[in-house]
């Protein structure tokens, strides 16, 4: 697991554009932000206040974006909103008291269902698109009450890969302490056991700096995620092999370096780019593989989430 330090990195806007979108969240102001992949056309779609967003998805086909709340971070008053892609028509799905702090969120079109991380409540949480039926997949609580302090169980970042029946996840792990750790399970939870003592649970990958947000390139069968810590393993996007080889595992590589609070990650595999945010404020693309990286956006206050989505019609 070697950085790449000698790879420059591009600060000048892109100049490029095309017909998909970023949505992107600012956590200092409660904001949801929307932006063409190349930087330009920069607007504040949805503004809520101090209710800290953090993970967003877009339902395409409906016309949806979904977005995680984390609230305040003692409470149990975490909640899942949805709009229309240009903002419009914001309805609170997952009401205040049933997560209690969302982070990354994805979406499970296929099945019709939402998935994200309770970070302080230490679970992997589902619901319907329509936020009912909100149900515990992993409690990794041990007994503990919640929210919890212990960020050895705090559950950040998800994906999921529903053809292949697995949902992803992360466990990020006390401020550069080196235990974070990347896990699998199947979506369903094996009849006659429960969240707390699930026996499908894979861990995949150990002793990370503090892994953040999830991505998967199913056709590669790679996993990237964003690092937090100090370099140079933290502040990094990384990549690994999804399906990990007992005895042949290899260590993650790390493709893209000197992030300012590395927190989203959304892959645009159709376009073979990813795009990154940072706590920072900046917004990042690059090649799958970490080249050609550009700064995108910057100074635009604490930026969480972000999304990219191809869209039929301009938002």
């Amino acid at each position: 697991m070697s950085p790449n330090p000698s790879k420059p990195r591009n600060t000048k806007l892109a100049a490029t554009s095309d017909s998909g979108r970023l949505f992107i969240l600012d956590v200092s102001d409660g904001r949801v932000l929307s932006a063409k992949p190349d930087g330009s056309d920069v607007k504040t779609i949805v503004s809520e206040g101090r209710r800290l967003p953090d993970g967003i998805v877009v339902d395409v086909a409906a016309g949806h974006l979904y977005w995680t709340n984390m609230g305040n971070l003692k409470a149990n008053d975490g909640s899942i909103e949805r709009s229309d892609v240009d903002g419009r028509n914001v309805k609170h799905i997952v009401p205040a008291g049933s997560t209690f702090t969302p982070k990354q969120l994805q979406l499970d079109k296929k099945n019709g269902k939402l998935y994200w991380c309770d970070r302080e409540g230490m679970r992997v949480m589902r619901s319907n698109l329509n936020g009912s039926d909100v149900e515990t997949l992993v409690d990794t609580s041990e007994g503990d009450s919640r929210p919890g302090e212990d960020a050895r169980k705090w559950c950040v970042g998800i994906a999921v890969d529903a053809e292949g029946g697995k949902f992803y996840w992360t466990q990020k792990g006390p401020d550069n302490a080196g235990q974070g750790q990347i896990f699998r399970a199947n979506l369903e939870i094996p009849k006659g056991q429960a969240p707390a003592n699930r026996a499908d649970i894979e861990l995949l990958y150990d002793n990370l700096p503090e892994p953040i947000d999830l991505d998967l390139d199913l056709s590669k069968r790679m996993m990237y995620w964003t690092d937090r810590g100090d370099p140079p393993r933290g502040n990094t996007v990384n990549r690994a092999p999804m399906d990990v080889v007992p005895g042949n595992r290899k260590d993650p590589e790390i493709v893209v370096t000197h992030l300012m609070e590395g927190i989203g990650l959304s892959l645009d595999l159709k376009g073979g780019r990813m795009f990154m945010t940072d706590f920072g404020g900046s917004v990042y693309s690059a090649n799958l593989d970490g080249s050609n990286e550009k700064m995108l956006l910057f100074a635009l206050g604490n930026l969480t989430g972000i999304a990219y989505a191809e869209l039929p019609t301009a938002a």
